[in-house]
């Protein structure tokens, strides 16, 4: 349908019209409660009776909304009014690529590799939060007044497994079903996939942006025939005219990037697309001004299709913690042969390294560290040495060195919840000497310029609180606070402000001395925050591996190459790097088996379940992307895959696991262990958490939250039907604490302490002798009693605490045989008849390395 100008769409004023695609037409609108200029999209009358067509316009809604970032539309609303869908969004003042082209134009080298960051930054995110656009184009690329792409018109985009390039904790929706061999896109931007009707994933959209870029480059499209047929035929089975024939002046890392997106296989495109953008930002900002201008090329590497990175130092980043789940991403510390970054070894010995600071010189460095299974001690090197020289504070870790030589370290360090660590902050001169502890309960510090003061970050109570100096409040949180550092003019302090607690997705934040927020959010969403600080000049904030912010939020790769943990920034540019390889191993026991047996399957095995005979364990392959869900025997038996995405519970008989698909945190999956297929549920229209089955095999109980609301508790029929709230919020639960009746669950309460939730509603029971930081692990089989714990560093232990008393028994430690480089014992998970379990452990290895030419 044509709306009028001056026409309403409940709270949208009609102002004019701006176009109309297959998708719906679209009208600049005025919204009246928040008087600003939107965009509306409407579903065309014709086709809104059309299910299929009316399910495809949501999906753009909610495919797109779920995702923010600078490089892709903003969703603000959807609706229905007088029988009309519509979508109210961002408006952009600006022209589509497609009207830059203009006439065949081509456009300048900077200009395409500049679009092509951002499109690829933008997709990045999409593709990591599971969505494929599947219908990328020039239209659908919008170039605002200031520079900024968005990407347009999720419309046909495809919910797929989360790709390697990161997890995400956002809602998604599922698209609606494509049948077997349709092929849906612009033809003439299709993958050779997508074109031949295959399934498609991220790797598709990288194809057609590769078409895109080539578009731009050469004023003429890479596949182009008479008919829409013959497009397609020559998608799949022919090659483009070589760009360096139709632009010979496009620079040569330009041409072999652009040639290996379109490669007809997908696997030899990009493993991420996050990888992609980090390729084409470093060709754009190596380009020389008259390379840039189109006048010339650059021969600084090898055709990328054919490139091996001859880096020679693993490396790994923890990224993303969310309901139990870790995700690490491998890559490597070796700089390409032609950069300027030199890295220089400083440790040798075989453990863990947890916190790294220079020394006023600037030439010592003082390091926190865990060698060869003994514990954590702090020590010093300088940078033209290679000896390590101990302090004698064993215990501890340093947090940071003021410019007078004084250490503030933490002595004690634990983990308290998932990745949250604490202890007691001292202060202790460089020199040497006694430290003198001054607080409890703090989970970072830093020294002030001049030294006088330190900037804390610590718990009081169950909320997270900055104070500078000490004892004036200037931020507080109901998640977590880490990475406190102040600026070396000491008007700004920067820290890391975690939502969630024991989750390590995080935002950097910068406040004034008084408390303001100068910057809430730095970094794109997902974007690495760990180990942050403040670069040379105070003008970037520096993590990661390594990505800077300005103060005004402009992203930049100081490092294209990951690098690992930074540890600390020095003025003149020298960064302290933490190089390690991570891995979590599981081991366990039965009645039969007594004998601990390691069943580490690949390199980080996540358990979760055992099942009810006591004799297969059930875990998360959590290394590899998509996570894998396993199940293996408990006798060493090779492991079996069921299923993608993160695993849950056993059903009560064995024959059944609960799952989440990956990404897509409403919906819950029941996988066979044995013949027979998958079961996907219906959306539950929360955001689960953790999910286990009742006794009855029938009902689940469910840890989740609405929309807009704290977690709680749920039921839900395995049939179907809404899940029905059975707590208030706040309330959260893991693992397999339900009583053997089904009648209760045990769970931790919005004060961090353990009680007793009745599953048909009413008033929580307290337990009694539950410390704070402990968990449920399994109710025991006599239903007297559960089984509590916590991740902390070795031993491990788990107790039996008696429901009736608070009486406390040890059930079992766990020490890992090997303890070198292992810094967390946990999760356990343990049989029905408690005669069984397994354990997980973390070890992280690696050294620390001097990292010279970061700019």
């Amino acid at each position: 349908m044509t709306l009028s100008t001056g026409s309403r769409l409940g709270v949208y004023e009609i102002l004019s019209p701006i176009g109309a695609g297959g998708m719906g037409e679209v009208y600049r609108a005025r919204d009246s409660r928040l008087s600003r200029d939107v965009a509306i999209k409407v579903l065309p009358a014709a086709v809104a009776s059309d299910p299929d067509r009316r399910m495809r316009f949501e999906q753009e809604a909610r495919a797109a909304s779920a995702l923010n970032h600078p490089n892709i539309l903003t969703i603000y609303d959807i609706g229905e009014a007088d029988g009309t869908v519509y979508i109210a969004m961002e408006l952009v003042e600006g022209k589509t690529l497609r009207e830059f082209l203009g006439l065949g134009e081509s456009l300048s080298s900077k200009k395409l590799l500049d679009v092509g960051v951002q499109v690829a930054q933008g997709l990045a995110k999409a593709h990591a939060a599971g969505i494929v656009h599947r219908d990328l184009k020039p239209e659908n690329l919008m170039v605002s007044k200031d520079g900024f792409v968005k990407i347009l018109d999720f419309g046909l985009a495809k919910l797929i497994e989360p790709s390697s390039e990161g997890a995400s904790v956002l809602p998604t929706a599922v698209a609606a079903p494509t049948t077997p061999g349709t092929v849906m896109g612009t033809a003439g931007y299709m993958s050779p996939e997508q074109a031949s009707g295959q399934s498609v994933d991220y790797r598709s959209d990288q194809f057609t942006l590769g078409a895109i870029l080539y578009e731009m480059a050469t004023g003429k499209r890479a596949f182009s025939r008479k008919t829409g047929a013959e497009t397609l035929v020559a998608i799949i089975r022919e090659e483009p005219e070589p760009i360096g024939q139709l632009a010979p002046k496009a620079p040569a890392p330009m041409r072999w990037l652009v040639e290996r997106l379109l490669a007809k296989d997908p696997e030899e495109r990009y493993a991420s697309t996050k990888d992609l953008a980090r390729e084409i930002e470093s060709v754009r900002d190596h380009l020389s001004e008259t390379t840039a201008s189109g006048s010339g090329a650059i021969a600084a590497a090898e055709p990328a299709r054919v490139r091996r990175r001859g880096w020679m130092l693993p490396a790994a980043l923890a990224l993303v913690v969310g309901a139990g789940t870790a995700l690490f991403l491998r890559s490597a510390l070796q700089p390409r042969p032609d950069s300027r970054v030199r890295f220089q070894r400083l440790t040798y010995q075989r453990g863990r390294i947890q916190t790294a600071r220079f020394a006023p010189d600037a030439q010592t460095i003082v390091y926190s560290a865990a060698w060869e299974g003994a514990p954590l001690e702090i020590y010093s090197v300088r940078t033209d040495g290679a000896e390590s020289r101990p302090l004698g504070l064993k215990d501890a870790s340093v947090l940071s060195v003021s410019s007078k030589g004084e250490l503030a370290v933490s002595l004690g360090r634990h983990f308290v919840n998932g990745y949250e660590t604490t202890g007691t902050l001292a202060r202790v001169p460089l020199s040497g000497g006694a430290p003198r502890e001054i607080l409890e309960n703090v989970q970072d510090a830093d020294w002030s310029p001049d030294g006088s003061s330190l900037a804390v970050t610590r718990y009081v109570g169950t909320r997270s609180r900055l104070e500078y100096p000490i004892g004036r409040v200037l931020y507080e949180a109901p998640g977590w606070v880490s990475d406190v550092r102040v600026s070396s003019d000491n008007r700004r302090i920067s820290f890391v402000d975690h939502p969630l607690r024991g989750n390590n997705d995080g935002l950097a934040k910068v406040i004034d001395s008084a408390g303001k927020v100068l910057l809430a959010g730095a970094f794109s969403p997902g974007a690495d925050v760990t180990g942050m600080q403040w670069a040379p000049g105070g003008g970037e904030l520096w993590s990661g591996g390594i990505m800077g912010t300005s103060l005004k939020g402009r992203t930049r790769h100081v490092w294209t190459g990951p690098l690992g943990f930074l540890q600390d920034v020095a003025s003149d540019g020298r960064a302290l790097i933490f190089q390690f390889n991570p891995r979590r191993e599981i081991v366990g026991f039965t009645a039969r088996e007594p004998r601990e047996r390691n069943l580490t399957w690949l390199n980080w095995a996540f358990p979760t379940d055992i099942s009810p005979d006591g004799e297969t364990v059930l875990f998360d392959e959590q290394n590899r992307q998509p996570t894998g869900v396993y199940t293996r025997r408990l006798d060493g038996s090779p492991a079996v895959r069921i299923d993608e995405g993160t695993s849950f519970a056993f059903s009560p008989d064995g024959r059944w696991v609960l799952t989440q698909p990956q990404g897509q945190l409403s919906r819950l999956v029941v996988v066979p262990t044995g013949p027979g297929q998958p079961r996907k549920l219906p959306d539950t229209g929360i955001t689960i958490q953790w999910a286990n089955w009742l006794p009855d095999g029938r009902r689940l109980v469910v840890a989740g939250s609405e929309a807009g609301h704290g977690s709680r508790l749920f039921t839900l029929d395995v049939e179907g039907g809404k899940p029905r709230p059975i707590t208030a919020e706040g309330v959260a639960f893991y693992w397999n604490a339900v009583s053997p009746d089904g009648k209760s669950v045990a769970a931790a309460g919005p004060d961090g302490t353990i009680a007793v939730y009745p599953v048909a509603g009413g008033p929580p029971v307290p337990v009694k002798g539950v410390e704070l930081g402990e968990l449920p692990i399994r109710w025991s089989a006599d239903g007297r009693a559960i089984l509590i714990g916590r991740r902390s560093g070795a031993p491990g232990v788990i107790d039996r605490l008696e429901l009736a008393t608070g009486a406390r028994t040890r059930w079992k430690t766990f020490d890992p045989s090997d303890p070198t480089g292992v810094d967390v014992v946990g999760p356990a998970v343990v049989s029905a008849d408690e005669k069984g379990c397994v354990f997980s452990y973390r070890r992280v290895l690696g050294d620390l390395y001097l990292a010279t030419g970061l700019r």
